[in-house]
């Protein structure tokens, strides 16, 4: 499969409130300020009518479409693929801003044929000025950023995060698009921050089409926002626990093997050298070491009950 010479990127941002309106504005803004200007803007959103009206008043300019698939992200996704014509498709969260160099990153990398998806680099952009201090790196996946484990420069990845990706929009389809049965559905302020809806697509996508190759691509960078609610303790643990739910999910989908390969590497590896790293902190006079390496603690531990307490579920289910 090959691109041709000017490549025609399609952005597509999901929204589901009007909560986030000032947000939204930011990441359209971030769009239009692009480099290299994207072939198309798509804006799709997630069964609220009157968001949609406001939309596409706001923003005359862009493609402003309904969700047509079941409530949720996943399907927000589906619908944007559906209705882009570019060879790419680009994802970008609506509580998030590109760098302007953003799309023209990801360019030389579909000059391979074989690769299908890049992820970029996610930086938080903390609400209240700074990180919590026992916030560790390792767990920015939590408010969905790049954390520490991942690769450092341009890589073969297993998955991209969702919230900063591309896709050639053909192989979407070809292999199903995203499973609306995974990944966030908001309802209501105590919906669980489930996720891994990327992470399921990305597996399936290079188990149905071997070869494939997914890369991280640190040169296309956003900035993401985490607001005061999400740099909790409280928060943190429900992330956690939602993940491994999400995880167990996933396995179920395309198996333990490719479903937990990654996750091996960052628990037997990445969280141990954290802890020890925090420990060191300590005893060097950062006392919020201390918490960090706690953190890493409480973190793997709501992971690990949720996937368990995921994976009863789906046996009983079974």
């Amino acid at each position: 499969m090959t691109l041709p010479t000017t490549l025609r990127t399609s952005v597509v941002i999901c929204v589901y409130t009007e909560d986030r309106w000032d947000d939204i504005r930011a990441a359209v803004d971030s769009v239009r300020g692009q480099r290299r200007q994207p072939h198309e803007l798509i804006i799709v959103v997630d069964h609220n009518p009157d968001l949609h009206l406001k939309l596409k008043r706001e923003h005359p300019d862009a493609i402003v479409v309904e969700n047509a698939h079941e409530r949720g992200l996943s399907g927000g996704k589906n619908t944007g693929v559906e209705a882009a014509t570019g060879d790419v498709v680009a994802f970008l969260d609506d509580d998030a801003v590109a760098d302007p160099g953003w799309l023209a990153a990801f360019e030389p990398d579909f000059a391979d044929p074989a690769v299908v998806g890049v992820g970029g680099l996610t930086r938080p952009l903390w609400v209240t000025g700074r990180r919590p201090r026992w916030f560790p790196e390792e767990f920015d996946w939590t408010v969905g950023c790049t954390y520490r484990g991942m690769p450092d420069r341009r890589a073969r990845i297993r998955n991209v995060m969702g919230g900063n990706a591309a896709f050639r929009r053909e192989v979407v389809g070809e292999v199903g698009g995203f499973h609306t049965g995974i990944g966030r559905n908001v309802q209501g302020r105590r919906s669980l921050p489930l996720g891994c809806e990327e992470t399921e697509f990305c597996i399936r996508l290079s188990q149905r089409r071997p070869g494939s190759v997914m890369l991280f691509e640190p040169g296309a960078a956003i900035g993401h926002k985490v607001p005061e609610a999400r740099a909790t303790l409280a928060y943190f643990r429900s992330r956690c626990y939602a993940e491994g739910l999400s995880k167990a999910l996933v396995t179920h989908s395309v198996g333990a093997g490719d479903g937990l390969s990654s996750e091996r590497d960052y628990t037997f590896k990445t969280l141990p050298m954290g802890v020890l790293r925090g420990l060191g902190h300590a005893v060097r006079g950062d006392l919020a070491g201390l918490g960090r390496a706690a953190a890493i603690v409480i973190g793997l531990a709501w992971t690990t009950w949720g996937y368990v307490v995921g994976t009863v579920r789906l046996k009983v289910r079974s």
